[in-house]
């Protein structure tokens, strides 16, 4: 089974851009509020530098992503900012993608396309043939019921030349 395994340095990129754009929009919001990057760490108690690493995405001179994730959330929610949307952006790196599975899971799901597609017109013309069946015998009865009645009926001539 071939598997696509990303490269530990795609990893990171993609770790650190995400932590770009948080910083970002973490910074914008600061900005917005007129508030500097000392008055912000000094609400949160967390350091001057470790803010400004946040907005910069310098994971380098970031503790564990844990903490940063902690401090993350502590921002976002000081800033009123999405806190959902903005933890959502960590979890944005890529797993490993098996594409075996994928081919034979999209084979499957074409398969089964066909064969219902396939079997549609085999079950078309089995209803039409029974309906058909159905709709002879039903009318085959109808007469017979009509014939029966008629014969046991005495034509209208009969009975006038009986009363006479």
């Amino acid at each position: 089974m071939k598997e696509i395994k990303s490269n530990p340095e795609d990893n990171t990129k993609r770790k650190q851009s995400s932590l770009k754009r948080i910083g970002n929009f973490i910074k914008e919001a600061r900005l917005s509020r007129e508030q500097s990057v000392e008055e912000l760490a000094s609400d949160l108690k967390i350091g001057s530098h470790q803010l400004k690493a946040i907005e910069e995405g310098n994971e380098e001179e970031l503790p564990e992503e844990v903490f940063v994730k902690a401090m993350v959330r502590r921002i976002s929610q000081k800033l009123k900012l999405d806190t959902e949307f903005i933890m959502n952006e960590f979890k944005t790196e890529k797993q490993e993608i098996k594409i075996d599975e994928i081919v034979e899971e999209v084979a499957k799901k074409t398969n089964k396309t066909r064969q219902s597609k396939d079997l549609s017109p085999v079950g078309f013309w089995t209803f039409i043939v029974i309906s058909g069946l159905l709709g002879l015998f039903a009318s085959s009865l109808i007469f017979n019921l009509f014939s029966e009645s008629s014969q046991n009926q005495t034509p209208k001539q009969e009975i006038i030349k009986k009363t006479k």
